[in-house]
C-alpha cells in the first residue's frame, strides 16, 4: 500500500499528541517527509481531532504527560471505542515503568524520549501502520457482511489452520436452499435476502453449542463441525423458524449433503466437495433432505458430469443414434405393423454403450434432453421421408417431447419446419408427452397441446398410470392415444391389481373415445389377454426389441412384403 500511496502522491496521515512545542517541531522534522503530520497539544484536542477525522488518520503519536486530558485517559477511550480502536497508538515517554502499563492498556508500540534516534522512530511508525493496515484488508474479507459468517476464503484458511492443532473427527457439510434463484425472482431480492440471513443465524446459533465453524457461497452454506451435530435437526428447525416468520415463500426446502470424518489426506476443498456432491444428488429428489457422501456417490457423479461434458461431441460425432421400436395392430387376424417410436441410444466412444436409465432422466433434470429430443426429431422426419419414398407409403413415427420442450416459444414452428423441410404432414409425426409432463406447469401445456392438435398433430400421453394426477388432467387436456405403463403390462399374469388396472385403462380410453397402445408386452399371454379386453395397438420385444434405422428399414421391406403377398 505504501507504493501506491508514493506513486499517487497521497500520504498516511499522522496524528502527534504533545504539549511541548519543542517536541512537536522535532518530529515534525523527522515525519513529513513520509507522512502528513497534524497535532494536538492536549488530549482533549486530541480526542476532538480522532473523533472528526479518525477515519484518515494512520497513526496516534500519544505523550502520556499532558494538561486537561492525560495520554492514558485518550488511550483508554480509543481503545474502548470500536471505531477508533482501529487506529494504532505508538505511546512516547520518558518514564521507562510507563512502557508495560501502557503496552497492557492497549498501546501497540513504545518509544522513549529524547527523539534522538529519527530512523528507531520512523521505523517504528512504518511497521505499526503496515501491521494495521494489513488487520483491516484481512477483517474486511473475514466475514461476508450479509450473514456475518465467514467467507469462503478465509473459512478454508481458517480450517487449514485447525488442522494444525486438532486431529478430532470432523464433518464436512453443504447445505443448500432448492430453487433459491426462482425466490429471488418471484418474491424480490430482499425477500431473499431475508431467508439467507435467517439460515446463517440458525446455523450460527447452532455453532454457539458446539465446535465448528460456517461460511456462505450464494444461496449455498458450508459447515465445519465436529461428528456430533444432527442435521436433520438442524434443518427442522430453520425450516420451522422460516414457517413461523413473515416469509413471503414459506415453502422452502433445504438439502444438505455431508461428509462424514473427512480424510485429512486429502484438502479442505475436496471434502466439501464431496459433500456438495452428495448434495446436488439430492436436486429435485423430494423424499428426502439429507445425504451421506461415499465412493458410489462419488464414482456416480463423475459418470454423470462425464455424460454432461460429452453430450454435444456425441451429437456432433453422431454417436448419438435411433432406434425404432415397432407398434403392431392387433385388431385383425394376424398383427400388423402400424407405426414405430423412436428411441436414442449413445455408444459412447470410451464408455460404450450407455444405458438410456444412466442420461435420460439426467438429461431431463438439467435441461438438456431438448438438445436429444431436437436431434430424434430431425433424425426421425427425415426417415419417415426416405421410407415414403422408398416403399410408397407412410408409417407413422412417434417422438417424445420433453417437458422442457413445452417452455420453447418456438416448439410449433419448429415441428412445422421440419415437416416442411421433410414434406410431410403431421399426421405422419406423432408427438408422445411423458404423464409426469401433465401434471406440470398445466396451463402452458393444454396451451401446446391444443395448439399443435389444432394443427393436426396427434398427441399420445406416454406412461399414463405412472403418475398421481392423470384422471384429473384427462378432463382438461385433450389427447388423442393412451400409452399404457409397462409396469402394468410387465406384472398383470402375476399380478391381479396390475390385470385390474389395465382393464381399468382401457375403460378410461372407451369412456374419453381415444385409442390405447400397451407397451412391455413380452409373451403371447399378454397379448391375448390384452386383445380380448379391446387394446388394438400392441409395443414390446414379443414383436421386436427396438432396432436401428437399417435393421428396421428391413423389417418395414419384409411387412410391405408380406401384405401384398395377403392381398
Amino acid at each position: 500500500m505504501k507504493e501506491l500511496l508514493q506513486s499517487s502522491g497521497a500520504k498516511r496521515k499522522v496524528l502527534v499528541v504533545e504539549d511541548e512545542w519543542i517536541n512537536r517541531e522535532i518530529l515534525a522534522n523527522m515525519l513529513s517527509e513520509e507522512y502528513d503530520v497534524i497535532f494536538a497539544e492536549n488530549g482533549q484536542q486530541a480526542m476532538d481531532t480522532i473523533r472528526r477525522d479518525g477515519d484518515s488518520i494512520s497513526l496516534i503519536l500519544l505523550d502520556l504527560m499532558m494538561p486537561v486530558m492525560s495520554g492514558e485517559e485518550v488511550l483508554k477511550a480509543c481503545k474502548s471505542d470500536r471505531d477508533l480502536s482501529r487506529i494504532p497508538v505508538i505511546v512516547m515517554t520518558q518514564e521507562e515503568k510507563a512502557e508495560v502499563s501502557s503496552i497492557r492498556a492497549g498501546a501497540d508500540d513504545f518509544i522513549k524520549k529524547p527523539y534522538n534516534m529519527p530512523e528507531v522512530v520512523l521505523a517504528r511508525c512504518e511497521r505499526i501502520i503496515d501491521l494495521y493496515e494489513k488487520k483491516r484488508i484481512i477483517d474486511s474479507t473475514e466475514n461476508d457482511p450479509m450473514t456475518g459468517l465467514y467467507t469462503c476464503d478465509f473459512f478454508f484458511e481458517y480450517i487449514r489452520q485447525l488442522e494444525r492443532y486438532s486431529e478430532a473427527p470432523m464433518d464436512a457439510i453443504v447445505m443448500d436452499i432448492e430453487h433459491f434463484r426462482l425466490i429471488n425472482e418471484i418474491y424480490g431480492r430482499s425477500e431473499g435476502d431475508r431467508i439467507l440471513k435467517r439460515v446463517a443465524s440458525m446455523i450460527r446459533s447452532e455453532l454457539n453449542k458446539s465446535y465448528g465453524i460456517a461460511c456462505r457461497s450464494g444461496d449455498t452454506f458450508y459447515i465445519y463441525h465436529a461428528c456430533t451435530m444432527d442435521y436433520c435437526s438442524l434443518a427442522e428447525s430453520i425450516l420451522g423458524e422460516i414457517a413461523a416468520d413473515s416469509f413471503k415463500c414459506a415453502n422452502i426446502r433445504l438439502r444438505i449433503g455431508i461428509n462424514k470424518s473427512v480424510d485429512r489426506n486429502e484438502p479442505p476443498e475436496q471434502w466439501f466437495d464431496h459433500a456438495k456432491l452428495a448434495c446436488d444428488g439430492l436436486r429435485g429428489d423430494y423424499t428426502k433432505q439429507l445425504a451421506y457422501y461415499d465412493i458410489a456417490t462419488h464414482d456416480r457423479q463423475l459418470y454423470h458430469e462425464r455424460l454432461i461434458h460429452d453430450i454435444d461431441s456425441a451429437i456432433n460425432n453422431r454417436d448419438f443414434t435411433v432406434y425404432y421400436q415397432p407398434k403392431y395392430g392387433i385388431a385383425g387376424e394376424r398383427p400388423v405393423l402400424k407405426s414405430a417410436e423412436a428411441l436414442i441410444r449413445w455408444k459412447h466412444p470410451e464408455l460404450g454403450m450407455i444405458n438410456p436409465v444412466d442420461f435420460i432422466p439426467l438429461f431431463e433434470s438439467n435441461g438438456l434432453v431438448q438438445k436429444l429430443d431436437r436431434f430424434v426429431w430431425e433424425e426421425a422426419t427425415s426417415k419417415i421421408a426416405e421410407w415414403k419414398d422408398k416403399f410408397g407409403f407412410t408409417l407413422p413415427i412417434s417422438v417424445n417431447v420433453s417437458r422442457i420442450d413445452i417452455f420453447d416459444p418456438d416448439i410449433e414452428d419448429r415441428l412445422m419446419n421440419l415437416l416442411d423441410k421433410n414434406g410431410l404432414s403431421t399426421n405422419e409425426l406423432l408427438l408422445e408427452i411423458t404423464e409426469s409432463a401433465y401434471s406440470d406447469s398445466a396451463d402452458r401445456l393444454i396451451e401446446v397441446v391444443n395448439n399443435l392438435r389444432n394443427k393436426g398433430f396427434r398427441i399420445e400421453m406416454d406412461d399414463f398410470g405412472s403418475g398421481y394426477s392423470s384422471l384429473n388432467m384427462l378432463t382438461t387436456i385433450p389427447i388423442d392415444v393412451l400409452k399404457m405403463d409397462m409396469k402394468f403390462v410387465s406384472n398383470m399374469l402375476k399380478d391381479e391389481k396390475s390385470l385390474k388396472l389395465c382393464e381399468l385403462v382401457m375403460d378410461i380410453s372407451r369412456f374419453l373415445g381415444v385409442s390405447v397402445v400397451a407397451e412391455g408386452v413380452e409373451e403371447k399371454a399378454q397379448l391375448d389377454i390384452l386383445k380380448s379386453m379391446g387394446c388394438e395397438i400392441i409395443q414390446g420385444f414379443y414383436f421386436s426389441k427396438p432396432l436401428p434405422a437399417d435393421q428396421f428399414e428391413e423389417l418395414v421391406r419384409k411387412e410391405g412384403e408380406l401384405s401384398e403377398k395377403n392381398l
